[in-house]
């Protein structure tokens, strides 16, 4: 099987991708997995170091082809504050219980959680259940990192404990075009309430290369 052993950053890529996969927040931080694009294509992820793949990013194949990443829709809990101050008065709560949590304009996402849910709605907060691309904080050094080609210390701060996905990884074969079919389904219904262009990417690039 052909392997996937680098990454090309956030739409540093001027050649058409060979296949899309999509994948959800978690198998976005992988090392090694076995997946099937949404064309067919098989490869094994084989990365030296696990890496917190986004949307938008591309797998170089052994044969110099690429596969686009897309962000899966997931459930989530869309929070939105009286104001700036309120908000981020909500975001310091989350955060003090170490959720990851999507920062955005007007509002944060966390993945949808009853007990979170009644916290927040109890600090005056309104809550709104989307399904939408994950794509949360992940920590100081996370995003210039990327930025770099997944430098090691952007996997080391990006999701504390995230490391037993490699385990897991290991043996696991993911079909994108499974979740492709379900993000279809959700992409439109929430654009009311999205202010993040991932959300939006996720269906664009999953059939721009059908």
């Amino acid at each position: 099987m052909i392997r996937a052993t680098q990454v090309k950053g956030q739409y540093r890529f001027t050649e058409a991708p060979a296949d899309t996969v999509v994948l959800d927040f978690d198998d976005r931080h992988r090392r090694r997995m076995a997946m099937t694009g949404t064309r067919g294509l098989e490869f094994l992820l084989d990365l030296e170091h696990a890496t917190a793949l986004r949307g938008g990013d591309a797998l170089v194949l052994e044969d110099g082809r690429l596969v686009e990443v897309v962000a899966a829709p997931e459930p989530l809990l869309e929070i939105r504050g009286r104001d700036p101050h309120h908000l981020v008065r909500v975001g310091w709560h989350l955060g003090n219980r170490h959720l990851p949590t999507q920062i955005m304009a007007k509002a944060l996402r966390i993945r949808r959680d009853h007990v979170i849910e009644a916290m927040v709605k109890g600090l005056g907060a309104r809550v709104i259940e989307i399904d939408a691309p994950f794509d949360p904080e992940g920590g100081a050094y996370a995003d210039a990192g990327h930025a770099h080609g997944h430098d090691d210390h952007a996997h080391h701060d990006h999701d504390h404990g995230r490391d037993h996905h490699d385990h897991h990884g290991d043996d696991h074969h993911h079909h994108g075009h499974a979740v492709h079919d379900h993000g279809h389904d959700h992409h439109h219904h929430h654009d009311e309430h999205c202010d993040h262009p991932d959300h939006h990417h996720g269906h664009k690039h999953a059939h721009d290369h059908k």
